[in-house]
């Protein structure tokens, strides 16, 4: 794949063979950021997990203390008192039945979670063909199934993430933008790992953690030492 020149200059600043502390990986991705608009910063965990086995799967969220430096849409599926509860606490959009032909029919995808009551899963459950490929299919290990939908939604626009393996074993999320100090982004990425190694399976025999890479958006990928997790 041939890079921009951009890149190319950035790449030049980071030593593929070494594993770098968290504050030096931090400091580095910022600078290596070269975009014109405010990237997002990355973290991408090679773990030693088989996700094909349901005992090895890793799947959770978290709330990262300085938020993702974006703006969430989160909509709920309720009914009855949950309804007015979603609103009052800042959903985005709230419903029932009528959003499915919408989002099934007319491809309506404008929002980034969706949490749903209980007693609305089998409602949600025929939009498993859209939404989860997508993973925005509410999960309870994710906390976006349950009737505390106030709090749901606060810790979603708190900066509330989810994390989970791929069909590579690799789990990828935000940590933040370049604009955030090096201080938050720390904050935020240690967060993030302290919930990760709580959710090291214990079927795992053998090395959990094996790469942690640090990488703006079109920026080049930041090893940290995983030596420390």
């Amino acid at each position: 794949m041939k890079r921009g020149k951009k890149y190319q200059e950035a790449a030049k600043l980071v030593d593929r063979t070494m594993q770098y502390d968290t504050a030096e990986a931090i400091a580095l991705v910022k600078k290596t950021a070269t975009a014109k608009f405010d990237e997002t910063v990355e973290v991408h965990i090679k773990t030693g997990c088989d996700g094909r086995h349901a005992e090895q799967q890793i799947r959770g969220a978290v709330v990262l203390p300085n938020g993702t430096g974006k703006t969430v849409r989160v909509l709920v599926f309720a009914k009855g008192d949950k309804v007015n509860e979603a609103e009052a606490a800042g959903a985005d959009h709230v419903g029932g039945d009528e959003l499915i032909p919408k989002i099934q029919n007319e491809g309506w995808l404008d929002f980034d979670v969706v949490v749903a009551t209980p007693d609305m899963m089998g409602v949600v459950g025929r939009l498993g063909k859209v939404l989860g490929p997508k993973g925005l299919m509410p999960n309870p290990k994710a906390g976006t199934v349950t009737m505390d939908v106030a709090k749901a939604i606060s810790d979603i626009k708190a900066g509330k993430i989810e994390y989970r393996l791929d069909k590579a074993n690799i789990i990828h999320v935000p940590v933040g933008k370049t604009s955030f100090e090096e201080g938050k982004l720390q904050e935020n990425f240690d967060a993030l790992m302290e919930a990760i190694v709580k959710a090291k399976p214990a079927a795992l025999k053998g090395q959990y953690l094996r790469s942690i890479t640090l990488a703006t958006t079109m920026g080049p990928g930041v090893k940290v030492n995983v030596a420390k997790y």
